[in-house]
C-alpha cells in the first residue's frame, strides 16, 4: 500500500468552519480510504490530538513568530512562510520523508518544508494564484493605508514562491482552469486542474415577495470579504433600505469583536458569526451575494449559494469562473437594479435557481474527489 505524508499548516481536526479547513479535511477523509496516509500539521495548544496518523506540533508564541516573519523578511520570503513556521515540524519531515512514497502539501505556505533530496513524489495544492489575490489588494488599497504596501511586497514574494513551486513540484493543483491556462506551456504536465466541490445539494430557496435576506457567507477576518462587506454596507445598503425597509443585509462566517462591532451598525445588519447549518438563513433569503473586487480562482461562497438553489449576484471579478449561472453587474447603479429585479421577479428567480442547482451537479465531491485517487498513479 502506497504512503503518504500529508503537510498542512493548520489542523484539519481542529472544526474550525474555514474553507481551507473543510476542504482539507475532506482530502484527508477520501485519501485514507485507499492509502496509508499519515498527517502532520500545526494546532492551537488548545486543540487536543485524538487523531490516528496525526503528529501535531503547536504554533509558535507570538515572539517566535515575529523573529521567523523577519527571517522571511531578509531572506525575501513571504511573511506567511513566517507566521506559519514551525523548527519542529521542519526537522521531523526532514528526518521522516523518505518513508513515504509521496509528500502532499496543502497549501503555498506548506511549500517552504519541502525536504532537500526526497526522491519520492512530490503534489502540492496551491489551489488559486493568490500572488494575484494580493497584488489586486494592494491596488485596491488607499495610498495612505500602511497595509498597502505589505501587500505589494507580499504580491511580488508569493509570486517568486509560485515560480519556485513550478520548478520543484511534480504535480501542483489548481482550481480554476482560467487560471491553470495562464501557466507557462513548460510546466503543464505538471498542472491538475481540480475544482472546487460541492457535498450536498439542498435546493431549500424558495420565491417570495416578502423574503428579506441579502445573504454573505465568508470568514469576515479574510480582508477580501471585509472590504466587499464594508462597501455593501455603506454605499449599496442605504440606497436599497429606501425602497425596500424590511431588508435585512445577513453576513455568516467567523468575525472578531473589533470587526463585528464596527460591521453592526443598525438592527437590520446581522453578523452572526459562523454556522454550519444555513437552512435557516436561505428561507427568507433573496439571494446570496459575492460582491468582492479582489477576488482570484472560484469564490467558495458562491457554490455555496447554488448548493441551496439560491440566486446568486457576483462582481464580475467573482463571476467569470462560473459564467452565466449568476448575475453580474457593471457598478454600483446597475447592483441595485438587480436586487430590486429579483426582490420582484419570480420569473428571474426561479430561473437562476434551476441554473444554480444544476450548475451544482457537476460539482458533487464524490466526483471531483475521484480526481485526488488518480494523482497517485505517476
Amino acid at each position: 500500500m502506497k504512503k503518504i505524508l500529508f503537510v498542512t499548516t493548520r489542523n484539519p481536526f481542529s472544526g474550525r468552519y474555514s474553507g481551507d479547513v473543510i476542504r482539507s479535511l475532506k482530502i484527508i477523509n477520501l485519501l485514507k480510504k485507499k492509502f496509508e496516509l499519515h498527517i502532520i500539521c500545526l494546532k492551537d495548544k488548545s486543540e487536543k490530538n485524538n487523531e490516528k496518523n496525526l503528529i501535531s506540533f503547536n504554533y509558535p508564541n507570538l515572539f517566535l513568530k515575529f523573529i521567523y516573519c523577519l527571517i522571511s523578511f531578509f531572506k525575501f520570503q513571504p511573511l506567511q512562510f513566517g507566521l506559519f513556521f514551525s523548527r519542529d515540524l521542519k526537522i521531523y519531515i526532514e528526518d521522516n520523508a523518505d518513508k513515504y512514497d509521496y509528500l502532499f502539501f496543502y497549501h503555498i505556505r506548506s511549500s517552504q518544508y519541502l525536504p532537500k533530496n526526497y526522491y519520492g513524489k512530490t503534489i502540492i495544492e496551491m489551489g488559486d494564484l493568490y500572488s494575484e489575490n494580493y497584488y489586486q489588494t494592494y491596488e485596491y488599497l488607499n495610498f495612505l493605508n500602511p497595509l498597502k504596501f505589505i501587500y505589494y511586497l507580499e504580491s511580488y514574494l508569493v509570486k517568486k514562491i509560485e515560480n519556485k513551486i513550478l520548478n520543484d513540484f511534480d504535480k501542483i493543483i489548481l482550481f480554476s482552469k482560467k487560471e491553470a491556462d495562464r501557466i507557462d506551456k513548460k510546466f503543464k504536465n505538471k498542472i491538475i486542474q481540480i475544482n472546487e466541490s460541492i457535498d450536498q445539494i439542498k435546493n431549500k430557496y424558495v420565491f417570495s415577495k416578502d423574503n428579506f435576506r441579502i445573504l454573505f457567507v465568508g470568514n469576515l477576518n479574510y480582508l477580501p470579504n471585509l472590504l466587499a462587506c464594508k462597501y455593501f454596507i455603506k454605499n449599496i445598503f442605504p440606497k436599497l433600505k429606501l425602497e425596500f425597509p424590511l431588508i435585512k443585509f445577513c453576513m455568516i462566517g467567523s468575525i472578531n469583536k473589533f470587526n463585528r462591532f464596527f460591521l453592526k451598525n443598525n438592527s437590520s445588519i446581522e453578523t452572526l458569526g459562523a454556522k454550519k447549518d444555513l437552512s435557516k438563513y436561505i428561507k427568507n433569503s433573496i439571494c446570496g451575494l459575492a460582491n468582492l473586487e479582489i477576488a482570484t480562482g472560484v469564490q467558495g461562497k458562491v457554490l455555496t449559494y447554488m448548493s441551496w438553489g439560491l440566486p446568486v449576484i457576483c462582481s464580475k471579478k467573482v463571476a467569470q469562473n462560473i459564467g452565466l449561472n449568476v448575475l453580474s453587474y457593471n457598478n454600483d447603479k446597475d447592483l441595485i437594479k438587480k436586487f430590486s429585479n429579483l426582490k420582484t421577479n419570480k420569473q428571474k428567480c426561479n430561473q437562476l435557481s434551476k441554473n444554480s442547482l444544476k450548475f451544482s451537479k457537476g460539482l458533487n465531491w464524490k466526483k471531483v474527489g475521484l480526481k485526488y485517487l488518480k494523482l497517485f498513479n505517476f
